[in-house]
């Protein structure tokens, strides 16, 4: 489902002072709660991630939206970061995530708790933040540290709005990587030309030692939603990509004056779509060979 964000001409004027360019210096490889200084994405869309995980805030006049909450040792630091580009942490008005793993919803109570702000999820993932703790339906179960239980989850569901102001929130389920993964879309406007944004989820099968993605009997049906899923994220409408994990989209290397690889690439999606397509298919031609790793 689909984001849409839309934001008055001049909103940015006195954040862009305190703006970095760049997400770095990060690591080659970056710990999930490595800090990194927060970096202006387009218009009215900012990254306050870590190093290794994305978290991202977007900005309007009637409070802001934050997308994931990384680790909760990160909390802090996505704080500090939303404070560093001139934002009050207590202007967030909904946090949103892409799926319920510790990595990416860990830090999240905190910033509830520090915001006030109302948590939004669809099933199944609402239920796992409300607990803290994945179950056996997820791939990862029994290697996933659990997290602080989240409390005031407003449920959506898939193609359901969720307005504040002058932005339209539309969430777009796109199980794979989890049940509950959801992907989000909106509209961000810089300089008179509007970009459509895209976070989606990640699409990557991975598993706990001895799951099994063609088990059929055991998960009826996931192969297909799955499928479905990456047809879903390759035609989502998509001018800027940004991932849960940024390495996933090469943001770090799309951002600021010494960006390596555009920011705008119209093809992002369906990429990022075939390149999981395409782990898929492995993963699946190696449990055939009895591996399930």
């Amino acid at each position: 489902m689909l984001l849409r964000l839309t934001f008055l001409a001049g909103l940015l004027a006195s954040p862009f002072a305190h703006a970095q360019s760049t997400v770095g210096p990060c690591p080659d490889k970056p710990g999930w709660s490595d800090p990194a200084r927060p970096a202006h994405i387009y218009g009215n869309t900012w990254y306050v991630g870590t190093c290794g995980i994305s978290a991202i805030l977007i900005t309007s006049p009637q409070g802001h939206v934050l997308v994931d909450g990384a680790t909760e040792k990160a909390a802090p630091l996505i704080e500090a970061n939303i404070r560093a580009l001139g934002f009050k942490v207590t202007d967030i008005r909904y946090i949103v995530s892409s799926h319920e793993h510790f990595d990416h919803v860990g830090g999240i109570a905190q910033i509830q708790k520090d915001s006030s702000a109302v948590v939004v999820a669809r099933e199944p993932a609402a239920s796992t933040l409300e607990h803290g703790k994945n179950d056996r339906s997820d791939p990862q179960f029994g290697v996933l540290d659990p997290f602080s239980p989240i409390l005031n989850i407003r449920r959506i569901k898939d193609g359901e709005a969720l307005s504040l102001g002058n932005l339209t929130l539309t969430a777009h389920a796109t199980p794979a990587h989890t049940a509950g993964s959801t992907s989000w879309t909106w509209e961000s406007c810089e300089s008179g030309t509007c970009r459509r944004m895209v976070y989606a989820d990640s699409l990557t099968a991975i598993s706990a030692d001895g799951y099994r993605f063609s088990d059929e009997q055991a998960h009826p049906g996931e192969i297909a939603t799955f499928r479905k899923t990456l047809k879903a994220v390759a035609d989502l409408p998509c001018d800027i990509l940004m991932t849960p994990h940024p390495g996933a989209s090469h943001l770090f290397a799309r951002l600021g004056p010494g960006a390596t690889q555009p920011l705008v690439d119209t093809t992002a999606c369906a990429r990022y779509a075939q390149g999981a397509g395409t782990y898929l298919d492995a993963r699946l031609n190696r449990e055939k060979e009895g591996d399930s790793k």
